[in-house]
């Protein structure tokens, strides 16, 4: 599995699309870092109008340079905030990455639950047609009525069927999990992993969703000292020339301006990001109890499954087949005291029993899945797929 899953890794069309997110919060960061720019602009008075100011002689012009000084540490805030914003979008990125590579689990044990139903259909199959022969034989001498036959061959029949369903669900599972990949489905599977209990093992919540509230929340902290930040007043300085169209005459100008009423203007924002903050820290402490409670809740249906597995494998299947033995060597003996319908039966618990045995080892492993996407179990392949 662990080879389906680096592939997966690897050729995940998604990591193009998290590339481009990063450079797009790289370039807000380098964003970040440019300062107010500055301003420069002309302006014209008295060019135009009545009485002493309709000469075009008597105007003034002043060219004048403009510039902001930024204060509190917006240029500071802003670039903690943006970086902030990448690694949100870095652990939202490793955590779709997490659910991909667990879909592709869910697939792998899908595939090995129809491919392991197979031999129990063949198995049916066989039983099946085995038990047709002796009941055409017991017919032929009179020993069963014709209705008994026709019976045989409909449980054939319906085998057949049951085989062929088998069979094309198992290509249908195969051809899923290679479409991951989109390689073919003439890949080598070692299915006898299916067929085992594996040694229980418990964990933590995973690092990577832990790491996104974590995230989140370093978030929410910038977006805190970027808004207090910009509650502080930047004041603006202007400079410039003037001329005097009368005389011809220069003089230099000089203004400033500063905001009034920014913290008071301001506290909306600022209320609202540390409103944030809070529920980002309320959400880290419910997810932490959460996944805990989850994964104590998948290791102990996990045990149930494996406890009901174990029985099946030494109570159930042993009596159902010695069954099977008995009532099919006194069938064949030829004598009335077991009919076909009897035979059928026990030999159908052998089958039900190997049926409920595959579905189970099906819903164990896919628990498993489940339990390894909530301690990130397979967080290490994300790493190696962004290194290459």
């Amino acid at each position: 599995m662990t080879d389906a899953l680096s592939r997966v890794a690897s050729v995940d069309p998604s990591i193009a699309v998290r590339a481009a997110q990063q450079q797009a919060a790289e370039a807000s960061i380098r964003q970040a870092d440019v300062r107010p720019r500055d301003l420069i602009g002309v302006d014209a008075e008295d060019f135009a109008g009545t009485g002493p100011y309709s000469p075009v002689d008597r105007s003034q012009t002043t060219a004048w340079y403009e510039r902001t000084w930024e204060r509190g540490g917006k240029r500071e805030a802003r670039i903690g905030a943006a970086r902030s914003e990448l690694e949100v979008a870095q652990q939202r990125g490793r955590l779709r990455m997490l659910d991909l590579l667990a879909q592709v689990q869910s697939a792998w044990v899908d595939m090995l639950s129809a491919e392991a139903a197979v031999p129990v259909a063949k198995e049916r199959l066989a039983v099946a047609e085995r038990l047709e022969r002796e009941v055409t034989r017991r017919v032929g001498r009179a020993l069963d009525p014709l209705f008994a036959g026709e019976r045989a061959r409909t449980s054939v029949a319906q085998s057949r069927i049951a085989l062929d369903q088998a069979i094309e669900t198992a290509r249908i599972a195969r051809a899923s999990l290679a479409a991951f990949w989109g390689g073919g489905p003439d890949f080598r599977v070692n299915g006898s992993a299916f067929l085992a209990v594996s040694a229980e093992s418990t964990g933590d919540a995973s690092i990577v969703d832990l790491a996104l509230i974590e995230a989140e929340r370093e978030a929410a902290d910038a977006r805190i000292r970027l808004v207090e930040a910009n509650s502080v007043a930047d004041p603006t300085v202007r400079a410039g020339v003037r001329h005097f169209g009368q005389g011809n005459e220069v003089a230099l100008v000089v203004g400033g301006s500063i905001p009034l009423g920014g913290r008071q203007a301001n506290r909306g924002n600022v209320e609202r990001a540390q409103a944030e903050r809070l529920a980002a820290e309320a959400e880290l402490a419910v997810m932490r109890v959460e996944r805990k409670r989850e994964i104590d809740r998948l290791v102990a249906q996990r045990a149930a499954i494996a406890s009901e597995i174990g029985r099946i494998d030494r109570e159930l299947l042993p009596s159902a087949e010695r069954a099977v033995v008995l009532v099919r060597d006194g069938f064949n003996r030829g004598g009335t005291a077991f009919t076909f319908l009897e035979v059928a039966q026990a030999q159908q618990a052998v089958i039900d029993a190997r049926t409920r045995r595959v579905e189970l080892f099906r819903r164990y492993h896919l628990d498993g899945v489940r339990l390894d996407r909530l301690t990130g179990r397979h967080a290490s392949l994300i790493a190696s797929a962004e290194n290459r």
